[in-house]
């Protein structure tokens, strides 16, 4: 009982900051005025009647893991770990529970600060009624809106403002969250794609001079794969792979 109680506090700052972030998402996308759960939330008021109001809650909840994955270093650490995977040529030996595993883990760790700073100043003063839904969604966007603008590039934020017709010259906190989120998630693709690409080469170039050396001996039949890989897996163990790519994942995420 004592290490569930234990494990309940240690993780409920990230579940509880998740919570906020997407209703501050809703919050910032629906229109001026409107109540992000009408009815749901004890002193709004709401035409909706009360299955109409379930749904809507069930339909956020269901939308959680989403948005908490492209708010966050999620997308950016799978993409990476995939092409690794791909790379090393083990489809098999590392399955897919164990690459969504480690970007997990590495998202949690890199975004503990964020989540800590949105529980303090938003969800701990809520929870004390000190200050009100509305008020807590306000605060728990602002940490989380500069983390996401100090991992996106400029040329994606003007380019995702420009498509939602927002002018130029507005300051990048000033955007919707909506402009924010998306260009931050396509800030977050090419830079997984950058980092892939530079653990790619090295296994790229074992499998070619492994292809040249069969073509040589004259051996075509036998698939290049089959003897690149314990060569792939002793340069990367060697190296200490993955540390080098644990550092490099980390280390490209912006403080802000």
């Amino acid at each position: 009982m004592r290490r569930r109680g234990g494990a309940v506090r240690r993780y409920a700052p990230a579940l509880a900051g998740a919570g906020l972030l997407l209703l501050a998402a809703s919050a910032v996308a629906a229109p001026a005025g409107q109540d992000v759960l009408p009815g749901v939330i004890p002193g709004s008021s709401s035409g909706l009647t009360v299955k109409s109001q379930i749904l809507v809650l069930m339909t956020i909840l269901g939308l959680l893991p989403v948005m908490v994955m492209m708010m966050t270093s999620f997308t950016r650490f799978v993409i990476v770990l995939s092409l690794l995977r791909q790379a090393l040529g083990l489809q098999q030996g590392l399955p897919n529970r164990i690459v969504t595993g480690v970007a997990l883990i590495l998202t949690l760790l890199v975004m503990r600060p964020v989540g800590m700073q949105v529980w303090n100043e938003a969800f701990v003063p809520y929870d004390k009624d000190r200050i009100s839904l509305e008020q807590a969604l306000k605060v728990a966007e602002v940490p989380l809106s500069r983390f996401m603008l100090a991992q996106t590039s400029k040329t994606a934020l003007a380019q995702i403002a420009h498509l939602s017709g927002e002018p130029a010259e507005m300051a990048p906190m000033q955007r919707a969250f909506t402009v924010k989120l998306a260009a931050f998630v396509l800030s977050e693709l090419k830079s997984a794609f950058q980092i892939g690409c530079m653990l790619f080469i090295p296994f790229l170039i074992i499998d070619l001079v492994v292809s040249s050396v069969l073509m040589a001996m004259g051996m075509m039949m036998l698939s290049p794969l089959v003897i690149s890989l314990p060569f792939k897996l002793l340069l990367f163990v060697l190296v200490d792979g993955w540390t080098l790519t644990v550092n490099t994942l980390v280390g490209s995420i912006h403080t802000w």
